[in-house]
């Protein structure tokens, strides 16, 4: 799997469901946009008519909020330089 932050490369996926080449994107409560974020994907995903799973992803947004209230947010950035991810 390929991440869009190299310093995510340590995160695998020892069961090889993900291809060594697909590239995946990680969402962390710790980002103060990802709990938007995952909650405008549930909006899609209940638009293609996948109620449960909608509901279950509407549920974790809410976890990672109340995880951002105990334990604080910011805007994310990438390591050391700041920038965007690579390319």
């Amino acid at each position: 799997m390929i991440h869009a932050r190299e310093d995510y490369n340590r995160i695998q996926d020892p069961a090889g469901k993900i291809a060594d080449d697909e590239p995946v994107f990680l969402l962390r409560a710790k980002d103060s946009f990802a709990p938007a974020v995952v909650r405008m994907w549930a909006e899609l995903v209940a638009a293609s008519g996948d109620h449960d799973l909608a509901d279950h992803v509407f549920g974790w947004a809410h976890k990672m909020e109340e995880w951002q209230f105990a334990n604080g947010s910011k805007v994310p950035d990438s390591p050391e330089t700041g920038k965007g991810a690579s390319r």
